[in-house]
């Protein structure tokens, strides 16, 4: 039985070394140019311990979305949370919260963005993984603006938030973009 738990623990911490290695390379070469070889050099792993984690690069920016998202859930859980997309306040706490993670992972998001352009596949599973946040938002903007498509809207306060971050994170002081991304989105759902 204890051998079974270090076992468990090592190949966590295989897997851990890799994703951190991953993130190492993506933020020196880019995803695109980054090679499994690349990745596991960095971990100072051999190639054949990739494989017992991930069936290839995808399947490891997967796992980094997954716990990107988990981090994201997280957040929802924190003092703060509200639903109420009426409320200004509200609306700040998400787009600061998303601002926190952007800036903690942008190297993956970065990534994310590169795979989803050369591979509509994993553009589809990336919209899959994200899709509770989505009905997350949705239902928030069917509280605040009920005439309106929640579903569409949640779409675009999540790309305008991304876009802007992508665009302005280390332009502007994080309190000048979350408080205008905030009035922006205030005053555009609820007039």
């Amino acid at each position: 039985m204890a051998e079974t738990g270090v076992r468990k623990q090592r190949a966590a911490q295989t897997e851990a070394e890799l994703k951190a290695a991953a993130i190492r390379v993506f933020a020196r070469v880019g995803y695109l140019n980054t090679k499994i070889t690349d990745i596991t050099a960095e971990a100072g792993r051999a190639t054949g311990s990739f494989y017992q984690h991930f069936a290839g690069k995808e399947q490891l920016l997967e796992a980094l979305l997954a716990d990107l998202l988990a981090e994201g859930d997280a957040g929802a859980l924190l003092a703060g949370h509200s639903d109420d997309f009426s409320d200004r306040s509200a609306i700040r706490f998400h787009i600061e919260q998303y601002w926190a993670v952007y800036r903690r992972h942008r190297t993956v998001i970065e990534a994310l963005r590169q795979a989803a352009i050369v591979d509509p596949q994993f553009d589809q599973v990336q919209q899959e993984m994200t899709r509770p946040d989505i009905v997350h938002l949705s239902r928030h903007m069917a509280k605040a603006a009920p005439s309106g498509d929640p579903g569409l809207l949640a779409s675009i306060f999540s790309l305008l938030v991304s876009t802007f971050a992508a665009t302005w994170i280390d332009k502007i002081p994080d309190d000048v973009a979350i408080e205008t991304l905030t009035s922006f989105v205030y005053g555009g759902i609820n007039g």
